[in-house]
């Protein structure tokens, strides 16, 4: 009989196709972080429709919206990878980041000035039914 020689490397594990794997984990971060921003953008507008006031409400909408602006860039950056797109991206973010609180703010102080009063007091939210209806308030 002949003798069978056994060769390690013809019987070695094939190799890991990382690069199949980083793009299927640069796939559910960037669609993890795109949907961790809607979230906080659907939150924001939720926000908008239960306060009672401007205050709140502007307060809502300005938290939850840079929030989640942000989230959204930050998916798209990591699922366009690095290119020049990213960069762009990234300086839309920076740009976000600081314009939309002080916009936020801005608009807050001239209704300050303008003399709206923040609603003080106890106060109950509306139902989600009697939303669109409205009191007039």
């Amino acid at each position: 009989m002949a003798e069978v020689k056994h060769d390690a490397a013809a019987h070695a594990a094939a190799p890991l196709p990382w690069g199949e794997i980083f793009e299927w984990a640069q796939a559910f971060l960037s669609g993890g972080l795109i949907l961790t921003g809607a979230f906080f953008v659907i939150a924001g507008a939720i926000g908008i429709l239960r306060m009672p006031d401007f205050y709140t409400r502007i307060h809502a909408a300005g938290m939850t919206d840079t929030m989640g602006a942000e989230f959204i860039l930050l998916g798209l950056i990591v699922q366009s990878g690095f290119t020049q797109t990213s960069l762009k991206l990234l300086l839309v973010a920076f740009f976000l980041f600081i314009t939309s609180p002080t916009a936020t703010h801005a608009i807050a102080h001239a209704a300050h000035l303008s003399g709206l009063k923040p609603k003080l007091g106890p106060y109950e939210a509306p139902e989600l039914e009697d939303i669109g209806k409205g009191d007039g308030a």
